[in-house]
């Protein structure tokens, strides 16, 4: 039987589980949340301790994974779970679509409807998530989440940690930095920096656009 632990038991974390599953792989799906004792389920999953406890425990489980939306979060606990032992699952809902010539790293989820093309490298304890698009040679660094119907074109490369919002639109060869926040429904067409929020169509700096009266 095979057992699968995740830390995380919000809303995130319960569509890690449904993936998981889903999948047929997980016999046994538990979560770890810092809720604990206070909270004893989230939804059909017992919660049964909380980060400390995961810390300790996490080599008696054949996969774990972190399901929290926040990045920083995210890849942060992955690390510290890696460093602990823990076998950082990788979870891969069965109506998503991954190239046998593309690679997904550790500790990430890709969700149903999802896409990853042909060369395409998604790193650590990234969400690539429902019905979003991460076409040809794309790079896409650890702990960045792919929203909701996100489409990145082919050979786009995405910074450590950056959020690209809910269909939003990257056009081929962009580079987005680390960091780096990309709006709802944004259209980029030019290279956008570390540390950027940007929004719009075409989209623009947030912190650089004067207000108008």
């Amino acid at each position: 039987m095979k057992r699968l632990a995740i830390l995380g038991a919000g809303g995130h974390g319960r569509v890690v589980a449904d993936a998981a599953e889903a999948s047929g792989e997980w016999q046994e799906i538990v979560f770890f949340d810092d809720a604990w004792p206070q909270r004893k389920a989230s939804g059909p999953w017992p919660i049964v301790g909380n980060l400390a406890a995961l810390l300790q425990q996490c080599q008696e489980f054949d996969g774990v994974v972190v399901g929290i939306g926040a990045n920083r979060v995210r890849l942060s606990n992955t690390e510290a779970l890696a460093a602990a032992g823990a076998r950082l699952a990788t979870i891969i809902h069965p109506r998503a679509t991954i190239s046998r010539h593309a690679g997904v790293g550790a500790g990430s989820v890709v969700f149903a409807g999802a896409v990853v093309n042909i060369g395409a490298r998604i790193g650590q304890a990234c969400i690539i998530n429902t019905a979003a698009t991460v076409d040809h040679d794309c790079q896409v660094a650890d702990g960045v989440h792919i929203s909701p119907g996100a489409n990145l074109a082919g050979g786009v490369t995405v910074g450590t940690c950056s959020w690209i919002g809910a269909n939003a639109g990257i056009r081929q060869q962009i580079s987005i930095g680390a960091h780096a926040v990309i709006g709802v429904g944004a259209v980029v067409v030019s290279p956008q920096p570390d540390g950027i929020t940007a929004a719009g169509n075409p989209a623009k700096d947030l912190n650089r656009t004067t207000p108008t009266c």
